[in-house]
This record gives structure tokens, C-alpha cells and sequence, in this order.
């Protein structure tokens, strides 16, 4: 699901704010609300995305949050003859409002 940065300063608090690193200078951020995760589009319909998590923050400053983190998947944990893997490598890290902007 998706929802517009516009509608998503209406909520009064947002469970978590998630900024995915999608490649190495490329980041998304979603919201989970009422346990839904809900990806952040602007008003041309495409998802949030900036070169750093800043830039992110910036457009985000009014969004409360009771959450922030920075999720990772990595693809790199695969070898050639290897056994299946049964678990997620998700990676989250906590986020502090670092109040740069």
C-alpha cells in the first residue's frame, strides 16, 4: 500500500518510520500504521526517495513517530552451491532525530 505525504501528517503518531537502504546511495521510507506498513509517495504518485536519509528527514520533520529505524536486506549472502536460506538477514537500526535540518 502506499499513502501520500500530505494524508500522512494528518495522523496524530505513526507506530514506526522506516527508511530503507534500497542500494548504496538510494534510500525509500515507509510508515507502519495500525500495523500496516504504507509506503510514502508524493503527489505525483512516486515513493520518497533521496540519495540520503537527510533529505528524507527533512520532508518527514512533521511526521511524528513513536518508532524510527533504518532497515537493510542484503542480497550479498548467497554462495554458489550454498544451502537455501530459511531465514530473513533484515537488518533495522534505530534512528535518533539527529535535528540537522
Amino acid at each position: 500500500m502506499a499513502i501520500e505525504l500530505s494524508k500522512l501528517s494528518k495522523y496524530f503518531s505513526i507506530d514506526k518510520l522506516i527508511y530503507h537502504s534500497v542500494d548504496l546511495s538510494l534510500y525509500q521510507v515507509s510508515a507502519m500504521i495500525n500495523g500496516e506498513e504504507h509506503y510514502i509517495i508524493d503527489r505525483k504518485k512516486k515513493f520518497l526517495r533521496a540519495s540520503n536519509i537527510i533529505d528524507l528527514q527533512k520532508l518527514l520533520k512533521n511526521v511524528k513517530a513513536k518508532e524510527t529505524v533504518l532497515r537493510h536486506i542484503s542480497a550479498y549472502d548467497e554462495m554458489v552451491g550454498g544451502p537455501d536460506k530459511t531465514a530473513s538477514n533484515l537488518l533495522e537500526v534505530p534512528l535518533a532525530d539527529n535535528r540537522l535540518y
